[in-house]
């Protein structure tokens, strides 16, 4: 156990994000499942609240008080290759799994982000670079292990816990702490993928967003893409190179026929002068460079909308209002949905809105810029896509604890349907509220 005087409470608190700090009375990291119980055990009895965190990608904004259970030294993976199965513990980040997959000609439905943790990635839903061809992460999960507020260890499945098993592959933060979970792999080994970029200053970034969502309507399932519009700063702390620049990038990840794969780019090539071309076959184990984010720690803000369709007149706006001349770096990423990403999987989960086109995404750099006022920007941005918008993903709110407005945009997380069963689970499963962190889950 720390507490604040202790040395090693800094290192134990800091995480990927550092926008938002969390300052628990006490910090239990644990590296079994047996450490986990026991400080659980410790919290309900001392009536301390538990935050749980791995990587700390997701931080959900600033925190006091409590306790923080450190899941990340609990980070083994096993690949069990003739049933094409990971065990991934909830410390594990997704280059552990794709590395250990990869000599049995397998790979996990990971994100695009190597670093971030796989199973609170996982819980969260999970889309990922392969989610066209195979669906979510959530949706190739075999079982998980879980300890409950009562210090209670289950192995859930579809068969043991039913209703508790729905509810994890898809809203899995807020019934207990995960310590692993076994998931289905893929037989994959290289895509086709890379980007197409463009100079936003010198082609419209509207029209290429016109051109992007018309090509993608005819777009066979292997093909998973995402339109990023990237302005940087002129700031010396950026490359020159990068510097002052304004960069649409059209990525993409396709599991079918390189050559099939290059064809069906063409289209894309012919919208504007292409500034960079890094579209070629990969191995999956080097498929962060489709994406290439940043892995170094930093300070973010982000949110989202899921949306039925995208209409161009609001998507040129959109663009418009986060371009070069927004109120800070703000990065606007839009992912194309549907394909296996629309279907529900053989046991169904709580991941939401299959129906939505797209996702759209907002992500904004902190130093230097007050949260408040990137609230405030979104503010602006987001009801543009208020006549198509089904709901927000889970996975791509960054800071949403923090902020005016928590409890309406908390149940746009889930369709009211769905947020009466999580009540209910939330209930069953931790009816003193001891594990905070997850007002998603209010009925």
């Amino acid at each position: 156990m720390l507490g604040a005087r202790d040395s090693a409470y800094a290192r134990e608190t800091s995480g990927f994000q550092t926008g938002f700090t969390q300052r628990p009375e006490q910090v239990r990291p644990v590296a079994s499942v047996a450490e986990v119980v026991g400080a659980i055990t410790h919290a309900r009895e001392a009536g301390l609240p538990v935050r749980v965190r791995a990587t700390g990608h997701g931080t959900p904004g600033n925190s006091e008080g409590g306790m923080l259970i450190s899941t990340r030294r609990l980070d083994e993976v096993r690949i069990d290759p003739h049933a094409r199965v990971a065990r991934i513990g909830a410390g594990a980040r997704w280059s552990q799994v794709i590395e250990a997959a990869a000599p049995h000609g397998l790979a996990p439905l990971s994100g695009s982000s190597p670093g971030v943790g796989a199973v609170s990635y996982t819980l969260g839903g999970g889309l990922g670079l392969l989610g066209r061809s195979w669906g979510y992460a959530a949706d190739h999960v075999r079982s998980v292990d879980l300890v409950t507020a009562g210090g209670e260890r289950l192995r859930v499945t579809a068969d043991s816990e039913p209703e508790l098993f729905w509810g994890l592959r898809g809203a899995g933060h807020g019934f207990g702490v995960v310590t692993a979970l076994e998931t289905g792999l893929v037989p994959v080994t290289h895509v086709y993928g890379g980007g197409l970029s463009f100079d936003g200053r010198e082609t419209d970034p509207g029209a290429l967003l016109r051109a992007w969502t018309g090509w993608t309507a005819g777009l066979p399932d292997a093909m998973s893409s995402t339109f990023a519009a990237l302005p940087f700063p002129d700031a010396p702390m950026l490359p020159p190179a990068l510097r002052g620049r304004y960069t649409i990038t059209v990525r993409v990840a396709y599991t079918g026929d390189p050559e099939e794969g290059a064809r069906l780019m063409a289209p894309l090539r012919a919208v504007g002068p292409v500034t960079e071309d890094t579209l070629r076959t990969i191995p999956y184990t080097g498929s962060g460079h489709i994406h290439d984010e940043p892995d170094t720690p930093h300070a973010y803000y982000g949110d989202n909308a899921v949306v039925r369709d995208l209409d161009p007149a609001a998507g040129a706006e959109l663009l418009a209002l986060t371009g070069p001349d927004a109120p800070g770096m703000t990065i606007t990423q839009i992912t194309h949905l549907g394909g296996a990403l629309g279907r529900e999987p053989a046991v169904p989960n709580a991941v939401p809105y299959r129906e939505g086109r797209f996702l759209v995404r907002l992500l904004s750099m902190l130093q230097g810029t007050d949260p408040a006022a990137v609230r405030a920007h979104y503010a602006r941005v987001l009801p543009l896509l208020a006549p198509s918008a089904l709901g927000r993903s889970l996975n791509f709110a960054f800071g949403d604890a923090d902020g005016d407005g928590h409890e309406e945009r908390a149940r746009a997380l889930y369709g009211a349907h769905a947020r009466g069963r999580l009540a209910g689970l939330k209930k069953t499963y931790d009816p003193t509220g001891l594990f905070v962190g997850s007002r998603h889950l209010d009925g």
